[in-house]
Parts: C-alpha cells; sequence; structure tokens
C-alpha cells in the first residue's frame, strides 16, 4: 500500500469510533438512545429529502451531505454534550477544537485540510449550506423527541422555551422547517409532552 491510501484507511478505521459515541436522543421506537455515528447518517439522508426548503434555493447538495457526515466527527475525542446544557456545550468548544486538529491530521493533508475546512464552515454557519445542515442538525433530534412523548425532553427537564430559544436559527436556513418546529412543539405542549417553561 502506497502512504496515501494507508492513511485514508487510518482515518476510516479511526471514525468507526463515532458509533460508540452515545447522544441523548432516543431512537423512534425508544428502544435506546442513537450513536452519533447514525445521527450523522440521518440528516444526511434529510439533506437530500428536504434540500427543496432550503433559503436561498439552489445550494451545493453535495457540500450539505459531506458536512453531515463530517459535523460530528470531533464528537470521537469530545463526546457528546446535551444541547441545552450551556456550561457543557461552551467547556465543548476547545475539546471539539483539538479533536478536529487530531482526527482531520489523518488523512493526507488536501482530504484532512478539505474535511476540516467543512466542520469549520458548519460551526461557523455562514454559509447557506452550512445554515441548511445546521436547520437539520436540530430538526432531527426535535423529530425524534416528538415522536417518543418528548422522553429526552423530559428526562432531562427540557422545556418549550429552551427548545425554541436554542433551534431559531432553523429559521434562517430553512425557515419552512423552522415552522414545523413551531407546530411540532406547540402541540407537545398542549398534549403534555413537553413543558412550556421552567417554574
Amino acid at each position: 500500500m502506497n502512504d496515501r491510501l494507508t492513511a485514508q484507511l487510518r482515518f476510516v478505521v479511526e471514525i468507526d469510533k463515532l458509533k460508540r459515541i452515545t447522544r441523548q436522543t432516543y431512537l423512534m421506537d425508544r428502544s435506546r438512545k442513537e450513536n452519533s455515528a447514525e445521527h450523522s447518517w440521518h440528516i444526511a439522508l434529510m439533506a437530500v429529502l428536504l434540500s427543496e426548503y432550503a433559503v436561498p434555493p439552489g445550494l451545493d447538495l453535495f457540500k450539505v451531505v459531506r458536512m453531515a457526515l463530517v459535523h460530528d466527527l470531533v464528537e470521537i475525542d469530545a463526546g457528546d454534550a446535551l444541547v441545552y446544557d450551556q456550561e457543557a456545550r461552551a467547556a465543548k468548544v476547545q475539546a471539539e477544537a483539538r479533536a478536529a486538529e487530531r482526527i482531520f491530521a489523518l488523512l493526507p493533508a488536501d482530504q484532512g485540510g478539505e474535511l476540516r475546512a467543512l466542520w469549520e464552515e458548519f460551526e461557523a454557519r455562514r454559509t447557506t449550506e452550512a445554515r441548511f445542515a445546521a436547520a437539520l442538525d436540530r430538526l432531527q433530534p426535535i423529530l425524534h423527541n416528538y415522536h417518543t412523548d418528548g422522553a429526552a425532553w423530559r428526562e432531562h427537564g427540557v422545556t418549550a422555551d429552551q427548545v425554541l430559544q436554542r433551534n431559531r436559527h432553523m429559521a434562517e436556513g430553512a425557515p419552512a422547517l423552522w415552522q414545523v418546529v413551531l407546530d411540532l412543539v406547540r402541540d407537545a405542549v398542549d398534549r403534555g409532552i413537553l413543558a412550556e417553561a421552567r417554574k
């Protein structure tokens, strides 16, 4: 094997570790919590299916799919943090930067640089593609919570005001999908599976 292929295969072996990172989101059948690799696959396929709702239209769908597939690779080192836990999220920023440095450096420089740039673009949410990918990243766990009668929301004491506050950026990349979230949150509150606000 040549050096390039050796490095690529080393990366392929390393990213298998994403399958062992457990997220806070339950599978829709409630049998267990999903892992980060499953989450990444799910939003990549959502990008293919829902790209017509991106704003403005005409985005680079292949770039969105690649962002979806690489955006959580840093969790191999940094782990997952509950999106509503501000303290844990703040502490995770530096850990993710260190993880990106190590993980993407496993690849040949051209590929490692490309994937690192996609990860940074996703995190910054400055492009159409990044805003749409970020909207999908937030929609997916909301759908899971809604279809599990708020299992993770209730487990962590999450309220409707927190869901709306944390996810409002969805309106930038996919206003139609944000409207879906508003409707789901309203219905979840009405059904008693999501508390309206902390008491």
